[in-house]
């Protein structure tokens, strides 16, 4: 089993990132099991989104408190310290960032992808929704979900900007930095 966590503020897009996702996995075949907390619904509020995978169906039914991946649109929500003790051993950890690598050195144990979404999502006509961005960074990072089934999942799920969104995706699955870990 796959546990992914998304960490964002609400008008990022982290809840319809997971949604996406699962979705993209289960044409693949597997078994998604999807879900998010939020508080106060407004734009800005701190947003969890909890995505699980496996290739029978998944029974459990609690939050994911130790993922094998973490994808975090917004770096001001999580310290250094709590990613290292939230982030399995050997997990990947996606960033939406400006900095390089050297800003997350003690984060070195984990496979990182770094990708600077918002310029992308930007460009391609999306502005703050960062959801297609990060998936297509996602894909290229982590190899659990073809590039192509995430455009077909966005072409069925999202009716507007379809295309700008498919755009971003695939301008983020090319741009990614990509560092395996250092242990």
């Amino acid at each position: 089993m796959i546990e992914i966590k998304f960490k964002g503020r609400g008008g990022q897009g982290v809840v319809v990132a997971s949604e996406l996702l699962g979705r993209a996995f289960f044409i693949e075949g597997k078994f998604p099991q999807c879900f998010s907390l939020f508080g106060s619904e407004r734009r800005g509020a701190p947003v969890i989104g909890f995505l699980r995978v496996d290739e029978k169906p998944i029974l459990l039914k609690c939050q994911i408190y130790q993922p094998d991946q973490l994808i975090l649109f917004d770096l001001s929500l999580v310290e250094e310290k709590e990613v290292i003790e939230e982030l399995k051993p050997g997990g990947t950890l996606l960033i939406n960032t400006d900095q390089g690598i050297e800003a997350f050195k003690n984060w070195r144990q984990f496979k990182i992808g770094l990708i600077d979404g918002r310029p992308i999502a930007r460009g391609a006509g999306v502005e703050g929704a960062l959801n297609t961005t990060l998936l297509g960074a996602y894909a290229a990072l982590t190899h659990e979900v073809r590039k192509e089934t995430l455009i077909e999942v966005v072409r069925r799920m999202i009716p507007i900007k379809t295309e700008s969104n498919i755009k971003a995706l695939q301008t983020a699955y090319d741009r990614v930095r990509i560092y395996e870990s250092l242990s």
